[in-house]
């Protein structure tokens, strides 16, 4: 991977700054080109150990099981890609002072959210193909959801509803559509069909009106 300390910041700050120790990132680093190229199912502790550098022992000093340095690595990546508005920037941006149009808040989410998958293909990778194995991932994707996602993604769409921008639709509704919209095109982009001839820019701008249209009054 080539963002090695954009992954360690991540894990760190949503770790709740604790500080990982060089062998930790040497694991780290290793569980997630092995977790991605094989999958969790058919990865050991001993290829991760043999890849970091580590001898397999020090992998359960600091994971109690490999499902444990699933869950470090997932959960945190789940939760950055979930919630952009964790970072006090963007949160100010998209949420806390709307701008005057949906369209420009559509235009920041997206984008936000298609560079960051871009940059962290790898993980999001391990997240597709396991979500659906682990209870513990699902589980932690609903409460960060719930309770971080929800309450504001709504407030959001009722200010706009209330500013006659986007149809009257129930907001649990809205957040469906426009959720699967840029969830399944960065999937199909970045996991699916990675090596297709891309125009990204006409792909955005062309996922951006077919949710304006959509929503449009």
């Amino acid at each position: 991977m080539e963002n090695h300390h954009d992954l360690l910041k991540m894990l760190e700050e949503e770790g709740e700054g604790k500080h990982i120790t060089p062998k930790q990132a040497q694991i780290l680093q290793a569980a997630v080109e092995i977790f991605a190229e094989k999958g969790y199912a058919s990865s050991s502790t001993s290829e991760i150990a043999a890849k970091a550098g580590v001898a397999e022992g020090t992998i359960f000093r600091h994971y109690k099981t490999k499902k444990d340095l699933l869950i470090s690595i997932a959960t945190p990546v789940m939760t950055k890609f979930t919630v952009p508005f964790f970072a006090s920037q963007f949160a100010k941006q998209v949420f806390d002072e709307p701008p005057a149009g949906f369209e420009q808040l559509l235009r920041n989410l997206i984008k936000n959210r298609f560079e960051f998958a871009k940059e962290n293909i790898p993980l999001l990778k391990i997240i597709l193909q396991e979500f659906a194995f682990h209870q513990e991932l699902q589980e932690n994707f609903q409460h960060v959801f719930k309770e971080e996602v929800f309450p504001k993604f709504e407030r959001m769409l009722e200010y706009f509803k209330q500013k006659e921008q986007i149809i009257d639709y129930p907001s649990p509704v809205i957040i469906r559509l426009m959720m699967s919209t840029i969830v399944g095109f960065i999937i199909t982009r970045f996991l699916i069909l990675p090596e297709e001839d891309w125009d990204d820019e006409k792909e955005l701008e062309q996922t951006i009106q077919y949710i304006l249209n959509g929503l449009s009054m």
